[in-house]
């Protein structure tokens, strides 16, 4: 009889924390509405700081004329470009780092010296080395990202119960399988913890680098709006910047959920 009182217990409660969860949420957004209106028209104007309806008009008209999906695309593809070349030169690195006292005192200072490097000093370097054009915001995302992935990489590795090594060289496994079968399933979670918190700074970065300079993409219609000293566009782009980069991070942490469903069963089990 217990377990089954348990069992029945679980889904309510999960229930019951999801409800509160999105009911918190909604309460939250609604605050932040009612702050953001009641500043407009009474602490303020319309003018100095336009009010959520006429941002939210703003941001349907971006949406309707397609300047949204342009400009979006521009700046997601040279984010997901700069990504993979930042996680493609981290990943080893931080690889290195792990399985070796002699890499990671190699490499050690050097990648906690660029993590600590502000973006918009990625941002300036780039477009003063490499242009206004596609390569200097590429460049900017990847020097960025990198740091970060490598440091998870090099922690997740650390992180590897040597126990599991020694038993699978013991049966005789060869390195790759070692790699693919133990060392893999180990570092895939910090993997994504250094994925999930590298894309949301690189992201930032790139679009500061088309502020500074560019042609299109996010940063340069809040640069253009600026500009044109339309308060209104500078929130409305802002706004769809956040929204965006919100689905984005939903997307991710669906993603690793469901990669690592596993380990909850691990961790019930």
């Amino acid at each position: 009889m217990i377990p089954a009182a348990t069992e029945s217990t679980v889904p309510r409660s999960a229930a019951s924390h999801d409800w509160r969860r999105s009911a918190g949420l909604v309460i939250g957004w609604v605050g932040f509405l009612a702050l953001w209106a009641f500043t407009s028209t009474v602490i303020l104007d319309e003018f100095t700081l336009p009010g959520p309806a006429k941002v939210a008009a703003a941001m349907w008209e971006i949406v309707i004329e397609g300047r949204f999906a342009d400009d979006f695309a521009a700046s997601i593809s040279k984010t997901f470009i700069g990504f993979g070349l930042g996680a493609s030169i981290g990943a080893p690195v931080g690889y290195a780092m792990g399985r070796s006292r002699y890499w990671k005192a190699f490499f050690h200072d050097g990648v906690v010296g660029a993590g600590s490097i502000p973006g918009i000093t990625y941002a300036v370097l780039a477009l003063v080395v490499f242009g206004t054009g596609y390569l200097g915001p590429v460049i900017a995302v990847g020097l960025i990202s990198m740091p970060f992935i490598a440091l998870s990489v090099a922690e997740g590795v650390e992180g590897v119960d040597p126990n599991l090594v020694r038993m699978a060289t013991a049966f005789r496994r060869s390195d790759s399988q070692i790699s693919r079968h133990v060392m893999l399933p180990s570092i895939m979670p910090f993997v994504f913890a250094g994925v999930r918190l590298a894309f949301a700074i690189a992201w930032k970065v790139e679009a500061l680098t088309e502020v500074f300079g560019s042609s299109n993409g996010v940063g340069f219609q809040i640069r253009f709006a600026f500009q044109s000293f339309s308060i209104t566009n500078v929130l409305a782009w802002t706004l769809l910047f956040i929204i965006f980069m919100l689905v984005i991070e939903r997307g991710l942490a669906v993603i690793e959920r469901r990669i690592f469903k596993w380990r909850t069963w691990e961790q019930t089990a």
